[in-house]
């Protein structure tokens, strides 16, 4: 859609607006005086300032009388013709004026791993709670699809694991997690309160061929050739809940974010990798081009909610 141009009238507006206020308040007071008592005037201000108006839009407005003023034919016409004007600007003004408060908007934030728990759940129930009248639109996907959309200005915000510089966004590092293995009930390695590497050299590993599996299988192939060995993983085409599943009734063990330690799956256990090379970043990506208040308050939010968590990690 192509957006035409908003364009003054060539010689701007024929008369100043401001005296309209006073025109309002003497046509609800029918009185000058009482007019001028509400706005905090002089009678006589009220009364040239009216009269003034009328001049330049070549009408009067009211008939005078000693008992007080009332509105002509032409004045009631011109009242019912500006009035709906004026609280149509008064409508606009103030939605302007919430969006840029950001008591209003919408934040579309992409994301790849679960909102199971962790940093991010909180981010998200906490900003919905503080901005109810911001639409929080979450979308899942890949890092490529959402960097894509991120430059495309489709989407305003993802989060990804890693910090990496990312050409034409902003990255910025907000939170760590402990990569953790989910395996069977029944698996011999299921008692370990905690596991590493080694142990898992001559596992079968199993990921999600969506995302974020071909992350998860890039990381395992990674750790596993720091031991000078090639893992065995074999790519599923099922969504990471499934996965979960067929883990749990023994077809292979596989990675996830500690995220995923809030929720409950029967028959499995997820065991935290003890490795410091196993704690991952999660940071936030942005377009640096994007204008979108709800955007900057809710960056805001999440520095201020990683400072708490981090105050608190320190007590």
């Amino acid at each position: 859609m192509i957006e035409r141009p908003v364009r003054w009238p060539a010689k701007g507006l024929p008369f100043d607006m401001r005296p309209l206020r006073y025109v309002l308040a003497a046509s609800e007071q029918t009185s000058f005086s009482a007019a001028a008592d509400a706005l905090g005037m002089k009678v006589s201000s009220v009364s040239r300032r009216v009269r003034n108006f009328e001049d330049a839009i070549g009408i009067s407005l009211f008939e005078r009388t000693p008992s007080g003023v009332r509105l002509t034919d032409g004045g009631r016409r011109f009242l019912d013709d500006i009035v709906p004007v004026l609280q149509m600007a008064e409508a606009i003004l103030q939605r302007a004026g919430a969006a840029g408060r950001v008591e209003e908007g919408t934040v579309r934030v992409g994301i790849i791993t679960t909102l199971a728990g962790g940093f991010l759940r909180e981010l998200i129930s906490s900003y919905r709670q503080r901005y109810p009248g911001v639409a929080l639109v979450i979308l899942d996907g890949g890092r490529r699809d959402h960097l894509r959309a991120i430059r495309s200005r489709q989407l305003d915000v993802a989060f990804f694991t890693g910090n990496a510089p990312l050409a034409g966004c902003e990255v910025e590092e907000f939170w760590h997690e402990r990569v953790h293995v989910a395996i069977a009930v029944r698996h011999p390695l299921a008692a370990s309160n905690s596991l590493d590497w080694p142990q898992l050299r001559e596992e079968h590993f199993i990921v999600s061929a969506l995302e974020p599996g071909p992350e998860v299988h890039d990381y395992i192939v990674r750790r596993v050739a720091d031991y000078s060995s090639y893992p065995d993983v074999t790519y599923h085409h099922v969504t990471e809940e499934t996965l979960m599943h067929m883990v749990a009734i023994g077809e292979g063990i596989t990675l996830v974010s500690e995220g995923w330690t809030s929720m409950v799956y029967p028959d499995l256990v997820l065991c935290p990798l003890t490795a410091r090379e196993d704690i991952v970043p999660f940071s936030a990506v942005w377009s640096p081009a994007s204008d979108n208040p709800a955007l900057r308050r809710f960056l805001s939010f999440a520095r201020e909610l990683a400072a708490c968590r981090r105050a608190r990690r320190n007590q």
